[in-house]
């Protein structure tokens, strides 16, 4: 005999649950004349067959052949109701959820008018409400299989993070931009996501970006690029550090005018060998600007036409994933034969130029 389930009500949904199933597994068997409570922030919706059909507002309902039309003409209920029908009902909250984060699981690979390419991490909050109940469970319930709360989120997210990437690849912003910019990026966002959600049955309220930083490795890059902009002159700084090191020198020296001889002569010394050292560095850097440039000219000679994912990412002076990342997305133009791929120089060209 099958379970009649009379009273259908969910008194106790959470605050933060979007949707109960009633039953929570299997299908429930209902029957005319079963009661129907949903509470002032609920929304019933009956399930059957992968589609929602009948919906019940705030209140008491006995359900009926008048107030259930849809299902009732499918099953056909012709049985007075003594037989049982089987099929679900989802408890939709109407209430606004607040505070609901969202992140990148990955990095995002973007190019950056500073730094080349760089690898970024971002997060945020948003909150939405469900503005269609039928709409919802179809789309969520029905076609994507999903009603426990951490699957419907991690399914929002997905779609946030998609379209944040590609507003992102839009703007061409530099990283350093990035952060004047985040009230601009999350209303770009939100209108981008607003649609998506809406063919869902949720109205997306707000959406904030509340960092956008990053990887390790990018930022150990900037690091580098920070410290040289510090230093400024090579040629400069040596000099300074060179004239520190006289005045320590003589600053070390004993004391009474005995001292002061040693100290000075120890300076005059120090200076002169410091003198020639500096002499000496300027001649081994000129020799290394010029044998720089005899090695740039021969690795550009040696720098084939057609090359690997590793060749590729010497050239670029990147990590293979990242040349991968940038083919996937369609910026870098590369063939694929059978496993592998091959990329032109001319089209690595054309991308750093861009």
């Amino acid at each position: 005999m099958p379970r009649i389930i009379d009273v259908i009500e969910v008194p106790d949904q959470q605050p933060e649950e979007m949707v109960r199933r009633v039953p929570q597994y299997g299908a429930g068997d209902f029957r005319l004349g079963s009661q129907v409570i949903v509470r002032e922030y609920q929304q019933a919706v009956f399930f059957r067959d992968g589609k929602a059909y009948d919906t019940f507002g705030p209140g008491r309902h006995t359900i009926t052949t008048a107030n259930l039309p849809l299902l009732s003409g499918l099953i056909g209920l012709a049985t007075g109701g003594k037989t049982p029908f089987t099929a679900e009902a989802y408890f939709v909250s109407m209430r606004e959820f607040l505070d609901q984060k969202w992140g990148t699981s990955e990095p995002i690979a973007l190019r950056d008018v500073d730094l080349g390419l760089v690898r970024l991490r971002a997060f945020g909050t948003y909150s939405i409400q469900v503005s269609d109940p039928a709409l919802f469970v179809n789309k969520i319930v029905g076609a994507q299989g999903l009603y426990e709360t951490k699957q419907i989120s991690d399914f929002l997210r997905g779609i946030i993070v998609a379209k944040l990437t590609d507003l992102l690849g839009e703007i061409k912003k530099g990283l350093f931009d990035l952060p004047a910019l985040y009230d601009e990026i999350g209303a770009g966002s939100k209108v981008k996501v607003g649609d998506d959600f809406s063919n869902l049955g949720i109205q997306l309220k707000t959406l904030y970006v509340n960092s956008i930083s990053p990887t390790e490795e990018t930022a150990k890059a900037m690091d580098e690029r920070a410290s040289m902009g510090a230093i400024g002159d090579m040629n400069k700084y040596l000099q300074y550090q060179t004239a520190k090191g006289i005045r320590e020198a003589a600053a070390s020296g004993g004391g009474g005018m005995a001292g002061a001889g040693v100290g000075l002569g120890a300076g005059v010394g120090m200076g002169a060998v410091m003198a020639q050292q500096m002499a000496q560095m300027t001649g081994m850097q000129a020799g290394q600007q010029a044998g720089a440039a005899g090695g740039a000219a021969a690795a550009a000679a040696a720098v084939p036409e057609i090359m690997t994912l590793t060749e590729a990412a010497q050239y670029m002076r990147v990590t293979e994933e990242d040349i991968l990342a940038i083919i996937q997305s369609g910026e870098l133009k590369a063939k694929k034969i059978g496993t592998s791929y091959r990329i032109s120089k001319k089209a690595i060209d054309t991308y750093l130029s861009e």
